[in-house]
């Protein structure tokens, strides 16, 4: 059985055909609707969100003008996502948690680059990397480090 990414439907509407995808940090999910069932800590990888055609419009506007993140909006349901498989409960041994902080490292890495140079970059790469950047603040916030 396959358990890897999918193609999944607009992380705000539902709509099945989708037009932009961006990835996340795997601390993304906190800030997404219903993250609450979502053991973010044992996703290994990034975390793929979807945007139909008219959603990425609205996205683009709302991170790129208005300079807010859209992801307390998208239902972190139709995000995709790899998590770390469950031996746990079969061999009775603690596994550790995933390191997301090479991931988050590169993110981060990638999304200042792009923010520090917009005009040598894609329209989405500018969005997924303030988007990066929101999450990866609020993430620090939250954590309370710097």
């Amino acid at each position: 059985m396959y358990t890897g990414k999918t193609e999944r439907p607009c992380c705000l509407c539902g709509n099945p055909e989708t037009a932009t995808r961006i990835d996340l940090p795997p601390r993304a999910i906190t800030h997404m609707r219903h993250a609450d069932a979502i053991a973010w800590r044992d996703v290994v990888g990034e975390v793929s969100i979807h945007f139909c055609a008219d959603d990425w419009e609205l996205v683009r506007e709302l991170v790129l003008e208005m300079g807010l993140n859209p992801l307390s909006r998208c239902n972190v349901a139709y995000a995709s996502f790899d998590l770390r498989e469950d031996f746990e409960t079969r061999l009775n041994v603690t596994r550790d948690e995933p390191d997301h902080a090479p991931i988050e490292r590169r993110m981060h890495r990638e999304s200042r680059i792009v923010l520090a140079t917009p005009d040598a970059h894609e329209l989405r790469d500018r969005v997924e990397a303030r988007i990066v950047e929101f999450a990866l603040e609020d993430a620090s916030k939250a954590s309370g480090s710097t």
